[in-house]
């Protein structure tokens, strides 16, 4: 007689939903809906197109992610983000270091700056894509120099859009929010992601 095969593995097959991000603030946001995921980082170009504007660039660069980690994974469901900070016209990226933080602060305060998120749910088995746009906006408090650089020192957010991080002491620096879904603002709109997922006839809860 031959022997019994084992069963199939469940959590050897290929996971369902892939987060297509190495950022640990996105992987907390998706972890609050209670689905199994893996993340898994995205290479692509991230420069900017000429004349692309900030809605557009957030938008093609969540497609792109998400189809860059879909052609490893031909069927699954996989979620790409990108996001961007403005200040009126102009982009204001991650600082990288204390003195462009404080330049991006100083430019900030007693303003109005709008994060747009771009969000895309690919189903590269089917090749279905749904791309979002997402703005949420933060009036930020007149802020001093000594205020920021106290605000620096405790959370040095220089691989943050627009320098601060509002799950955290960033908070302290706005007047108040604006938007549909604050999780855009940390970087993934879990309310349309929802509804993408839906679509996917994935429900949550």
């Amino acid at each position: 007689m031959n022997p019994t095969p084992p069963s199939p593995d469940p959590d050897a097959a290929e996971p369902r939903i892939i987060l297509g991000s190495a950022s640990p603030f996105r992987r907390n946001l998706l972890e609050r809906l209670g689905i199994r995921f893996l993340a898994e980082a995205p290479e692509i170009n991230e420069d900017r197109l000429p004349g692309e504007s900030p809605q557009d660039l957030v938008s093609r660069l969540a497609r792109e992610k998400a189809e860059a980690i879909g052609r490893n994974h031909p069927h699954a469901l996989i979620i790409g983000s990108d996001q961007v900070a403005c200040i009126g016209n102009q982009i204001a990226g991650k600082p990288g270091s204390r003195e462009k933080a404080i330049a991006q602060l100083q430019k900030a305060s007693g303003k109005r700056v709008t994060f747009y998120t771009g969000l895309c749910l690919l189903n590269s088995a089917s090749g279905r894509l749904q791309i979002a746009c997402e703005p949420f906006h933060v009036h930020f408090r007149k802020l001093s120099l000594a205020r920021i650089e106290r605000y620096l020192d405790k959370e040095r957010p220089y691989g943050c859009a627009g320098s601060f991080r509002s799950e955290g002491l960033g908070i302290a620096l706005f007047e108040r929010l604006e938007g549909d879904d604050p999780n855009a603002l940390v970087g993934l709109p879990l309310i349309r992601l929802v509804d993408m997922l839906a679509e996917e006839g994935i429900e949550i809860p």
